[in-house]
C-alpha cells in the first residue's frame, strides 16, 4: 500500500504525520486489496484567525476509489472522523461484492 500524504498552506510537524500513518496502517484489515491512499490535510479560511482543519482521503482499489472529507477545529479529529466513513465505505462495498 503505498501512502502519499500532502500539506496545504502549512508545514506539517513529524508527530501528525505519524499519528496519520500509524491509523492508516489498519485500513488493510478492512480491504486486502488498497493499491495506494492520498492523503490532503488543509487549512481552511486562512484569512481568518478561526482555520479549520480539513482531512481528504482518497483509497484507491482495482476497478473503485473511496473519497471522504471531514473538517473540524483539530487534524486529529477531522482524521478520525474521516477514517471511520471511510472504514463504513470500506464495509458496505465488501457486504456489497458478499451478496
Amino acid at each position: 500500500m503505498d501512502v502519499r500524504i500532502q500539506t496545504v498552506h502549512f508545514e506539517s510537524d513529524e508527530k501528525l504525520l505519524e499519528f496519520v500513518r500509524k491509523k492508516l496502517e489498519k485500513l488493510n484489515t478492512f480491504h486486502d486489496r488498497i493499491t495506494k491512499v492520498d492523503v490532503f490535510l488543509k487549512l481552511d479560511n486562512v484569512v481568518h484567525n478561526l482555520k479549520d482543519k480539513i482531512v481528504e482521503l482518497r483509497v484507491h482499489v482495482p476497478k473503485r476509489d473511496f473519497f471522504v472529507k471531514a473538517s473540524s477545529k483539530s487534524f486529529e479529529e477531522s482524521f478520525d472522523n474521516a477514517f471511520l466513513s471511510l472504514i463504513n465505505q470500506l464495509k458496505r462495498q465488501k457486504e456489497r461484492q458478499a451478496a
